[in-house]
């Protein structure tokens, strides 16, 4: 098969996984995991049963009979006091009003290059609303009044700051409750990290026990996406998952998209996983204490005239005598998709980076390409260098591929020779082909195999640059300040452009239908068309690697030529 057909065939094969991913969509989600049990504890009321109360934003406690008085309508409460926790990587705004961190700015990110406001995740402006919440919640009947997220706390200061020496910061919020219980809710902070350790101290001086749970949640609005014109065409955000997704041992990675909240609601319980909310290159997780058998749920409400999403965590029930304290803690992990480190704060963790089907050659690809990162201190060398491995790896195979389309260049006058011979009749045109590539001993499907082997490399590479936030606005040079947005003066797509007309010189057209000839003479323009709204990280892999080619093949069919030459002398 000559390096053209193979250009109609990476056309078909992004075609046909365009549909089989839209397929996968629209038709082949996984069901929800079935509940699991989760052990009792002593003196507390039964965990085992996960709670999910759809329309509301405050569970009922795990083995209530009824459900908590729906909180979709929530009572008007005045705004709280805010709390603004600086660190080295994280400005956070903590609200008086139930403890929640509404803010969350990444000092390391900017919105746009050269923008001077850094990325704001969480948000709670109603049309970007974002929030992580939390919140105790009783037993029907308790005689104690547990703080939910929309109650009073109290915070010593207003402002916090990591200073330089210190590695850790302890902000402390506290709610007295009603008749007798009281909550401290403290957020450790620490130098580097966008992990926010949450404790919560149960205190109960009253006279009876308080039973009930902690639950923690994610609240937002979808975000808003760009997809209008030519410039919302190729803003790589609207191909990213953004949704719910949560993670166990059993069921590993699980993701829920926005559309789907009502028919295929979570309501399971395991022990070790996590819950998060997830967008373009950012997201936000509550992580439990991996020994706690923690419920899962999610659910819609409507507040401020839009729909908002929601997954919660609900701890396993607990029980505090009179005048006993409790600890119950978790970890709120707010921040960029960083492969290379999530996983060590919870398993997993890492798979928020969603490179769908070919996570299994995306991530090695990402690893490579950070290695060779390090070398060159420039991603669009770093991809350059990784070209040159793939080009070392597939050596083989493409020479193999450049010599049958060098010998069939050769039997060009031959194979038109045959078809002016047999004019429109296919079979035997066929047949007499099929004779002379035995004759030739040419194998004329012998250049799918390097084009078959190199295009799932070429899709997993298109993931890595979509959703590695690591590569989100690298600048290569000159005129290449964003290696994930498409070129901007396309000179890009023009050079491969250029790269595809050479190439089809070197290629053979004898024997071709004349309708698949013409389409060859455009498929440069097409391609350089298709490609200029393409991250330009990607078709910097893809013009250097044609360009390679091109060299390989020209060397090739040099040396055939010089080696005819010799023996005909």
């Amino acid at each position: 098969m000559t390096s053209s057909r193979n250009l109609l065939l990476i056309a078909l094969l992004f075609i046909s996984y365009l549909m089989w991913m839209q397929w996968q969509e629209d038709y082949h989600r996984p069901q929800p995991a079935a509940p699991a049990a989760a052990p009792a504890v002593d003196g507390a009321v039964d965990a085992s049963t996960p709670s999910a109360v759809p329309g509301v934003d405050v569970p009922a406690a795990a083995g209530a009979t009824a459900p908590a008085p729906p909180v979709a309508s929530e009572p008007v409460a005045p705004a709280g006091q805010r709390v603004v926790v600086t660190t080295d990587v994280l400005r956070v705004e903590i609200d008086s009003r139930g403890g929640n961190v509404v803010v969350a700015d990444l000092l390391d990110y900017l919105r746009e290059p050269k923008h001077p406001e850094n990325v704001r995740l969480l948000d709670d402006k109603p049309p970007t609303f974002f929030e992580a919440q939390s919140g105790l919640v009783g037993v029907q009947g308790s005689t104690l009044t547990a703080p939910d997220h929309n109650a009073p706390y109290v915070a010593e200061r207003t402002a916090y700051t990591l200073e330089p020496g210190s590695d850790t910061l302890e902000v402390v919020l506290t709610s007295s409750g009603g008749n007798g219980l009281a909550v401290r809710k403290a957020y450790t902070f620490t130098r580097g990290s966008y992990v926010i350790g949450q404790r919560n101290e149960i205190n109960n001086s009253g006279a009876t026990a308080w039973n009930g749970n902690v639950y923690r949640q994610l609240q937002r609005v979808p975000p808003i996406v760009d997809t209008a014109g030519i410039k919302g065409y190729s803003n790589t955000e609207r191909y990213s998952f953004a949704g719910a997704a949560w993670y166990s041992p059993t069921d590993k990675f699980q993701k829920l998209p926005f559309k789907d909240f009502a028919e295929e609601p979570l309501n399971t319980g395991f022990a070790g996983g996590w819950a998060a909310m997830l967008q373009h290159y950012f997201f936000a997780a509550w992580i439990p204490e991996p020994g706690e058998n923690t419920s899962y749920a999610t659910a819609t409400l409507q507040k401020d005239g839009a729909t908002r999403y929601l997954i919660r965590t609900l701890s396993p029930a607990l029980s505090v005598a009179p005048g006993e304290t409790k600890v119950e803690q978790a970890r709120l992990y707010v921040g960029p998709k960083l492969q290379s480190t999530l996983d060590q704060v919870a398993p997993g963790l890492a798979l928020t980076v969603d490179y769908g089907i070919f996570t299994i050659i995306s991530e090695p690809l990402h690893w490579v390409l950070a290695q060779l990162h390090k070398l060159t201190g420039n991603w669009g060398f770093a991809i350059i260098l990784l070209v040159l491995l793939i080009k070392a790896v597939f050596f083989k195979l493409t020479e193999a591929q450049f010599r049958s389309t060098a010998k069939m260049r050769k039997l060009q006058p031959r194979m038109a020779a045959l078809k002016e011979r047999y004019g429109d009749d296919r079979q035997k045109m066929n047949q007499a082909m099929m004779e002379l590539y035995q004759k030739e001993k040419i194998n004329p499907l012998g250049g799918c195999l390097p084009m078959l082997v190199q295009m799932p490399v070429f899709f997993a590479l298109y993931w890595v640059l979509l959703e590695s936030v690591e590569l989100r606005q690298a600048p290569f040079i000159g005129w290449i300040q964003n290696l994930t947005a498409p070129d901007p003066y396309y000179v890009l797509p023009a050079l491969n452009g250029l790269v595809m007309i050479a190439t089809s010189v070197l290629t053979p057209t004898a024997g071709m239908d004349p309708t698949q000839a013409k389409m060859m003479k455009f498929m440069p323009v097409i391609f350089s068309v298709m490609f200029a709204f393409f991250p330009a990280g990607l078709v910097l892999y893809w013009t250097v690697n044609g360009a390679l080619s091109l060299l390989q093949q020209w060397i090739i069919t040099r040396r055939i030529e010089r080696g005819e030459q010799a023996a005909a002398a």
